[in-house]
């Protein structure tokens, strides 16, 4: 099993992926964290996926556990639609991150892969997701390599973590299949209201304490993401 993700310090702003391979007790074999300088989360979750699928025996079956509706949707979902068009979205327009999309799907064909979508920032969360958050925050931060093969110690809490005495949330744990990202079964809300703590939207994006956040399918988020999942595929 394994865990992905990418951070962006302002969005754009100071980028960062990590990826971490675990054993089956859910203990981290081995990690990897990189800099991307200045970029936007999404590039930065798709390195992340990218820099793992790289990284990975492509004979090795692989769970791979990601916070980002966008990177998995986008590798999946929108792909195939995608690729029928020329490379074009639904309304014509050239697909970001092609490139990038594209070098996934050939590090894809032909392997077993397992998407599972988990909430990001949550106490009590996905220990794997939150590893390479946190690897990926401070790659973002500090502008510098580091991994279990350079002798890196453990990664730092990340610096927008929610704290401690936070409502404990547990992890929301739904299924998937080979190349296809699973779903939520919670109800989306029309409730609005200040987030105590620092977080992260489905949508990629980041949101601060005090910002008006809402309840979507996934989780919360920006108000204006509360129908988050659907993209201009």
């Amino acid at each position: 099993m394994a865990a992905c993700d990418g951070a962006s310090k302002g969005n754009p702003g100071p980028a960062g992926w990590a990826w971490v391979v675990a054993d089956g007790a859910e203990t981290p074999t081995r990690w990897e964290a990189g800099p991307l300088g200045r970029t936007t989360n999404n590039v930065a979750e798709l390195t992340a996926l990218e820099r793992l699928l790289t990284a990975v025996d492509p004979d090795v079956p692989l769970e791979v556990r990601m916070d980002s509706q966008y990177a998995m949707k986008a590798v999946t979902t929108w792909l195939p639609g995608w690729k029928r068009k020329g490379w074009r979205t639904a309304s014509g327009k050239p697909v970001a991150n092609q490139e990038l999309v594209a070098r996934i799907d050939e590090l894809l064909d032909g392997r077993s892969v397992e998407f599972r979508y988990v909430p990001a920032h949550q106490v009590d969360g996905d220990r794997l997701n939150d590893f390479a958050d946190r690897a990926a925050s401070q790659a973002a931060t500090v502008q510098e390599p580091a991994g279990s093969a350079l002798g890196s110690p453990e990664p730092p809490p990340a610096p927008d973590a929610p704290a401690a005495t936070a409502r404990r949330v547990p992890a929301a744990r739904s299924g998937g299949t080979a190349r296809r990202p699973s779903s939520s079964s919670s109800r989306s809300s029309s409730r609005t209201l200040k987030a105590k703590f620092p977080g992260r939207c489905v949508c990629g994006r980041s949101y601060a304490a005090g910002e008006p956040i809402a309840k979507n399918d996934q989780g919360w988020g920006h108000p204006e993401c509360r129908t988050a999942g659907r993209a201009d595929a």
